[in-house]
């Protein structure tokens, strides 16, 4: 650039300046877009539906005459079929006299623990 006069030195230089910002603003609007998808995404995949289903699952069995087996089976069928682990408590009575069961459910990608009381 030392045989260039100072007019072509100076466009050289702006051409540097804006390919870089065009560069940079690429590379910002990527990061955007991806930081928007993932989060749209985990919106999608949380399981309200599967959540919903396996408590009320988990609290119309609690006051059965086998409880194990039922615990068993509610956490077989939501390995095999949702592929998630469930696990949940007996119902317990607390020193109000209410019962109180303790749920647990992970697929993996969410993890929600309820603790649900009768009043």
């Amino acid at each position: 650039m030392a045989r260039l006069n100072d007019d072509a030195q100076w466009i050289i230089l702006m051409g540097f300046l804006v390919s870089f910002s065009f560069f940079f603003l690429a590379l910002v609007i990527n990061q955007s877009t991806v930081v928007g998808q993932t989060t749209a995404e985990s919106v999608i995949e949380f399981p309200k539906n599967d959540i919903r289903d396996i408590r009320s699952a988990i609290i119309n069995s609690a006051y059965v005459t086998n409880p194990d087996i039922v615990k068993s089976d509610i956490t077989s069928i939501t390995l095999s079929r949702k592929n998630a682990i469930v696990n949940y408590t007996s119902p317990y009575i607390d020193q109000n006299f209410h019962p109180t069961i303790n749920i647990h459910y992970n697929n993996g990608v969410t993890e929600f623990n309820e603790n649900w009381t009768f009043l």
